[in-house]
């Protein structure tokens, strides 16, 4: 009885926890290049990407641009909604996965067939 009681306690916690992981995306990350640093924040139910910093300032990039949105927890670690591209003014079906300090965001086009991925990792 106390074995099963301890299970079904491990259970309940391993399943509230799941939802708490999705918020671990928060906080600022450094793009693999260096250029620009992305602050992630809670928008409603979902998590926005803002640029925070930039190397070079003089692209169509700027801080305080608002580049990921609505990006909802899908499963796992996973979120989707919608990245900005400012190089082509174009917004596309995103994605982000996050395994441990590593983030991974995507740009995609024709349902998901064709992507363009970027690594960021967890900066001050």
């Amino acid at each position: 009885m106390a074995i099963r009681l301890t299970m079904t306690a491990a259970g309940l916690l391993l399943a509230f926890a799941a939802p708490a992981s999705a918020q671990d995306v928060t906080g600022t990350w450094l793009r693999d290049t260096g250029a620009s640093k992305v602050r992630f924040t809670k928008c409603g139910e979902a998590m926005c990407g803002t640029i925070s910093w930039l190397k070079d300032a003089s692209g169509p990039a700027k801080v305080g641009q608002r580049i990921f949105y609505d990006m909802k927890p899908a499963a796992g670690g996973k979120w989707s909604g919608s990245a900005f591209n400012p190089e082509d003014g174009k917004t596309y079906s995103g994605t982000m996965t996050l395994s441990g300090d590593t983030l991974t965001t995507a740009g995609c086009v024709f349902g998901g067939m064709i992507c363009r991925s970027v690594k960021w990792s967890r900066s001050n």
